[in-house]
């Protein structure tokens, strides 16, 4: 796949929003913001503790705090998009494993409760095997089910 640089205002704050995402993860974004507290405490006793000199320091980590949560929450969201991808691109692929589960972050919440149902019964099944290498499959899982009801009773 090739891939493409995007023009315009959008790929222009793609690449800011990089940028800054990558430097305030960095250890001299934490260092500065320290030092900026520290001279902010240091800095009380010439300024009396005033009403002011703790409006400096609540506006600005506000102001900060706001920006970061939406470029945190547009990073997150990449990251997330591509991790699905990946994954399902890993369950496409891989011979014996469940199509059911790719796009599974479509699903609701309900549909997803009845599949970690189904996992979670699959993880009992694999605790009591002997052997820990063995596994198990929905599907699997399913024609077991199927035939106990089937047989009379």
């Amino acid at each position: 796949m090739r891939r493409t640089r995007k023009q315009g205002v959008s790929g222009w704050f793609e690449r800011f929003a990089h940028q800054v995402t990558v430097w305030t993860g960095s250890s001299w974004a934490f260092v500065i913001a320290f030092a900026v507290v520290i001279v902010w405490g240091v800095s009380g006793p010439l300024f009396g503790f005033s009403d002011t000199w703790q409006l400096v320091i609540n506006t600005g980590t506000t102001i900060a705090t706001f920006l970061m949560v939406f470029l945190i929450q547009r990073a997150q969201n990449k990251d997330a998009l591509a991790l699905h991808l990946k994954l399902n691109e890993l369950v496409a692929a891989m011979h014996g494993a469940s199509n059911r589960l790719i796009d599974i972050e479509d699903l609701s919440e309900d549909e997803v409760r009845v599949l970690h149902e189904h996992y979670r019964k699959l993880s009992e099944m694999a605790k009591r095997d002997r052997d820990i290498k063995s596994s198990h499959s929905i599907e699997e899982a399913e024609a077991r089910h199927g035939r106990k009801a089937d047989r009379p009773r």
